[in-house]
């Protein structure tokens, strides 16, 4: 059917119409897009420059201490290039409020470190272990915040749960203590059971009982900036195993 002049006015205008209307949404519709651009940028900016901050502080620290430590004492690093021979091991949390290095003065070469989740333990070739632990630990207050059968699909649990004796020990003794007094309580009982789980590897049992190993452990009240220190002490006996070791030298700095 053949349109009139008029009709065909109309259809024009409707075009017209509806490309102006296309035309005025199809900016509005990426305008999101943009400004989430934008911003992800700008967010990504700020990131930038403080990583760039960051890194700029440790290259500070790094220089002086190459140049305070390191060049001050050429020789001594000379000779841990070729050998090494420390005289301890310390396990420690991976906490970044513990330090071992900056809290126990330990200088290169003095001793294997080792930090994880709540200082918990394997070994090496040395004369003194010390495990240390730390008031306030995330990962103590995790093992005493776990249900009995919570999922073990959890890394975290999976981790902590080597604690599952310190935190029932914990729970049967300090039952009536509020939560953080049992965390606390949890800290210390978590690393007298690490010591005896150090006495698990028969070549460590056979050199404490030989007198040629010596286990301590360490607690650190950062809040409080105190040390408390003991040794567990090996009593040959014909008794049970658990009744041959106790505490013994403790000591409190503060």
């Amino acid at each position: 059917m053949p349109y009139s002049r008029l009709d065909l006015r109309k259809l024009a205008l409707m075009r017209c119409r509806n490309t102006l209307a296309l035309r005025l949404k199809s900016p509005r519709e990426p305008m999101g897009l943009t400004q989430e651009i934008v911003g992800d940028e700008q967010k990504s900016t700020v990131l930038t420059q403080t990583a760039s901050d960051l890194f700029t502080k440790m290259k500070d620290r790094f220089l002086s201490f190459k140049k305070d430590k390191y060049l001050a004492n050429i020789e001594h690093f000379k000779e841990l290039a070729i050998a090494q021979e420390p005289k301890f091991m310390v396990i420690a949390c991976a906490d970044s409020r513990v330090c071992p290095s900056v809290v126990l003065g330990f200088q290169p070469g003095e001793a294997f470190v080792i930090r994880n989740i709540a200082n918990l333990v394997p070994s090496y070739e040395v004369e003194n272990i010390l495990v240390v632990g730390h008031s306030c630990c995330g990962g103590i207050r995790a093992l005493m915040s776990m249900e009995d059968e919570m999922n073990s699909s959890s890394f975290l649990h999976n981790w902590v749960v080597i604690g599952k004796n310190a935190r029932s020990n914990t729970k049967a003794i300090a039952s009536k203590l509020s939560f953080d007094e049992q965390c606390r309580h949890c800290e210390k009982e978590s690393l007298h059971h690490s010591l005896l789980n150090l006495l698990t590897y028969p070549w460590i049992k056979n050199k404490v009982v030989e007198g040629q190993l010596l286990i301590h452990g360490g607690y650190y009240d950062f809040v409080d900036c105190t040390f408390e220190k003991w040794t567990l002490g090996y009593t040959k006996s014909s008794s049970m195993v658990h009744n041959q070791y106790c505490i013994k030298n403790r000591e409190f700095w503060s």
